[in-house]
Order: structure tokens, then sequence, then C-alpha cells
């Protein structure tokens, strides 16, 4: 656990570190040069310098071990880390649509080699640097992590799509091709939308989360049969699962022979919390409910509205 949290906190700080240098060099070339894609990127990356920031915080918090107040641990507080990444991100592609439109509006501004190469570093930047937290953010399964790797591949796109419409800028100018001289302009819209597009979904997966909406199909499914292989389970009534941030919790309830006694109750219970974290590393609890079951009551599950499935 050291060894993650140790993985996780230094590959934000590189984050941080990283977008403060990409967004002063964007802007003081952007500016130069008067490149609108260049300058909407550097804002951009300065909104990023905020988002990496509050995701640190929030990391930070997540790791900490429950207490009196907070019983169920800080997990949640990753998920406010990436919700508050995707605003920023959400502000800075509508900043960077309206100022590429307006410029459509104005003459071309002359392209430079030295904004198609800055451009160009911060492609190359931003593809290792999202290569490098999302790796780490699977890993451990840190929504603040994952949220400031898709941060870094929206500028991949941001960077993409500066590099393109520089490059057509320059041949316009080359060739006296006047429409190509609006790519930088066009290239910004372009970046505004992608970068939209992607901070909405990290905005609907942090709500999901805060909201506790159920975890995917697939791992309800592998968590249904764990419970299913336990030979004294004779019916499944209910399962639930949720994501606390970086980790999952678990409700189970079930039917068991009515004449066991309270002792074998208890270790049947531990036998199927045992075997659900032994399968699934990110759960962190199961909370197992035991119901008794009858020799008359049917084998199959009672399907009480919140079952994954039924035993046939």
């Amino acid at each position: 656990m050291e060894s993650t949290n140790k993985q996780s906190t230094f590959a934000i700080w590189i984050s941080l570190i990283s977008n403060i240098v990409l967004t002063a060099m964007k802007l003081v070339v952007g500016l130069l040069f008067g490149s609108q894609v260049l300058i909407a990127d550097g804002v951009h990356n300065a909104g990023d310098v905020f988002a990496t920031a509050a995701a640190l915080i929030s990391m930070i918090i997540s790791k900490r071990p429950p207490d009196k107040d907070h019983p169920y641990g800080h997990g949640k507080a990753e998920v406010i880390g990436a919700g508050i990444v995707a605003v920023v991100l959400i502000l800075a592609g509508v900043y960077m649509g309206y100022h590429s439109v307006m410029a459509l509006m104005e003459p071309p501004h002359e392209a430079s080699v030295l904004v198609l190469i800055v451009a160009a570093i911060s492609l190359i930047w931003k593809q290792w640097l999202y290569v490098y937290t999302i790796r780490i953010g699977k890993k451990i399964n840190s929504s603040g992590l994952i949220a400031t790797a898709y941060d870094h591949l929206a500028d991949v796109y941001a960077s993409l799509a500066a590099v393109i419409g520089i490059g057509l800028a320059m041949l316009g100018e080359a060739y006296n091709i006047h429409i190509l001289k609006y790519g930088d302009p066009v290239a910004g819209i372009i970046v505004a939308y992608f970068v939209l597009k992607l901070a909405i979904h990290m905005g609907r997966t942090s709500i999901d989360v805060l909201m506790e909406k159920n975890i995917d199909d697939d791992k309800m499914a592998e968590i249904y049969q764990i419970v299913r292989l336990v030979p004294e389970v004779k019916r499944i009534d209910r399962i639930r699962a949720r994501e606390h941030g970086h980790y999952m919790m678990v409700d189970v309830r079930v039917g068991i022979p009515a004449e066991l006694s309270v002792q074998e109750g208890h270790d049947i219970s531990r036998r199927i919390k045992q075997a659900i974290r032994e399968q699934n590393p990110l759960v962190e609890e199961v909370l197992v409910h035991l119901n008794p079951w009858y020799e008359t009551d049917s084998i199959d599950d009672e399907n009480q509205g919140n079952n994954q499935d039924t035993r046939k």
C-alpha cells in the first residue's frame, strides 16, 4: 500500500510540474507570435495546473484511514477531485472554442516554426504523461490519477490539432492558399470539441460514483459467481456493489440452511467475505446479511429486485 501511494503521489507531482512548465512555454510563445491555438492550449494547461493540484490534494485526503466522522474512509475525495478536473476541462473547452471562432473573424496571423516546435514538444510530452499516469492509475484504481491521465489525453488531442493547424497555416503562407492560413483557429475549434467531449464523460463518471451507481455488469457477475460457489449458500437474495474512490464496497444477502448455528453462520459469512476479497483486491469492505433457508423453499434465487442473476 505504501509503495502504491508513493507511485501515485510521484505521478501526480510529475503531472503538476509538467503542466506548469508547458503552460508558461505555450502562453509566452503563443502571445509573442499570435497563435490562437497555442494561446488556447496554454490557457487549457493553466486550468490543468489548478485541476492537477486539486487531484493531488484529493488523493492525499483519500488515503487517510477511516475515522469517527468518516467510518467508510475518505475514498470519495478522489472522485470529487476528478469532478473538479472535469469542470476545469469544460471551462477550458468553452474558452478555447469561443476564442477560436472569434479568430476566424480576424485576419490570419503569420505561422511560426517556433510555434510548431512548441506544439510538437507538448504533443510528445503529454503523450508520455498520459501513458505513464493511466498505467499507474488503473493499476491502483485511483480515480484522481485516471482523471489526470484523461486530462493529459485531452492535451494530446489539443497539441495534435495544434501541430496540424499550424502546419496547414505554414503551407498556406508558403503556397499562398488563403483558406489554409486559418488552420490555426480551425484546429482550436476541433480541440475544444474533443476537450468538451472528454470532460462530459469524466463528469458523468464522477456523478455516477457519487450517486453510488452499481459497478458494471461484468464485475457484478464475477462477484455473483464467487458467492454462488460457497456450498452453504442455497439462495442469493441480493448483491450490490459500488465504487468508493480507489476501492469498492459490496453488500450481499444470501439464504443459508435455517438449522445452522450462529457460529456456523458467522463462519459462512467470513468465508464469503474472504472469497470476494481474494478474487477482487479492489474490494475493501463486504457486508453479508444471512437469511434462513428451509427445505421447502426453492433453491433458485428469489430475485427481490436487485439480484444480478438467477440460479438455473
